[in-house]
């Protein structure tokens, strides 16, 4: 009876991996047990197999995943962020655009971490990502040292929900609440990469449309697009903005126009605001200035559904503050793989 009474304690006592057993597994334990009289062997045979349903599925985040079995992650992921930051305030705004990556690709799940391998093309040279997405050098070092601290225990796809937290409150921002327990993919797209990840050349229907396919508002939309208010873009992104749209300041588009010129120059970095290494509400004083730098940032003030936010963002940091903490928050629970699904990576580049 041994293998029954594993499972009957994982049913009434379930893991933190757990939220709450499924229908057919409560149907079904039930079932075997009003049985067990009638047949012993078929109840051990079967039990083997419901708890992949009971324990291992419905698996919930919790900020306390790791207390056991890592306490000195936080400590570990934030003296790292903190050192990467000293050395290069960009790198905040570089980990916060790495996660936002991960997660609109299939959920955050590390897949973005994954070097190309024989049997997958990743999503590291996606179009979104070539030459411009950056930090993987940071998220190596924290890996090493919680490696060396808690051997084979935390995913990649947690320490970089960590990290991207800390980066943003380094430079200024407000914290939130982690939720961690992700597993790492096995795997990566670049296709699903190209086709997920939102187009800076995107009107707001379409980003609209991009943002809901993740479960994520209008709202959510505006006030995520903010992280934009640390960091830099690349003249070849906002090049057809500042010298075709008319709807920009002219004395921005000139300004730009000085290091971004109409031809060459695609990788020459501008500012997003007039304060890329702090963390503060000046993206949205410059949205309703018309000197969004990309057109899908102008495209969240421009006579459409999301201008009443952007201009309640742009009188009152403290709104934008919470309710970025609040979508970054809901961002990070994006399909993660929990439970027994994917794998905690030993290192973020390669499937184990």
């Amino acid at each position: 009876m041994h293998n029954l009474t594993l499972y009957i304690d994982c049913f009434f006592n379930p893991s933190p991996y757990t939220t709450k057993p499924s229908f057919i597994s409560s149907a079904l334990i039930f079932m075997k047990l009003a049985m067990a009289s009638l047949s012993y062997s078929f109840i051990v045979v079967t039990l083997f197999i419901i708890p992949f349903f009971g324990c291992g599925a419905n698996a919930q985040l919790s900020p306390n995943f790791y207390a056991r079995t890592c306490p000195s992650l936080p400590t570990i992921v934030r003296n790292a962020m903190s050192q990467a930051v000293t050395r290069e305030a960009r790198m905040g705004a570089s980990i916060l655009r790495l996660f936002f990556h991960d997660c609109f690709v299939n959920g955050c799940d590390a897949s973005i971490l994954l070097d190309d391998t024989a049997t997958f093309t990743g999503e590291k040279n996606a179009f979104p990502n070539q030459n411009s997405v950056r930090g993987f050098e940071v998220i190596d070092t924290i890996k090493t040292r919680v490696e060396a601290a808690c051997n084979a225990t935390v995913s990649c796809a947690d320490i970089l929900a960590l990290a991207t937290r800390d980066g943003v409150v380094l430079l200024g921002g407000t914290s939130w609440t982690v939720a961690l327990g992700r597993r790492d993919a096995r795997t990566a797209s670049q296709s699903d990469a190209n086709n997920q990840l939102p187009s800076p050349f995107a009107n707001l229907a379409t980003l609209i449309s991009s943002f809901a396919a993740k479960g994520l508002t209008a709202s959510d939309l505006t006030v995520l697009s903010g992280g934009h208010t640390i960091g830099q873009s690349q003249c070849l992104l906002f090049k057809t903005r500042i010298y075709n749209e008319t709807n920009i300041d002219p004395s921005f588009a000139t300004t730009r126009k000085a290091t971004c010129p109409a031809s060459g120059g695609d990788t020459n970095l501008a500012p997003f605001d007039i304060t890329p290494t702090r963390f503060d509400n000046n993206y949205y004083k410059a949205l309703v200035a018309r000197r969004g730098l990309l057109h899908s940032d102008q495209e969240l003030f421009n006579s459409g559904s999301q201008d009443a936010l952007v201009r309640t963002y742009s009188n009152n940091a403290a709104a934008f503050s919470r309710d970025f903490a609040a979508a970054m928050a809901k961002m990070s629970a994006i399909s993660p793989l929990t439970g027994t699904n994917g794998e905690i990576r030993k290192n973020c580049r390669l499937v184990n």
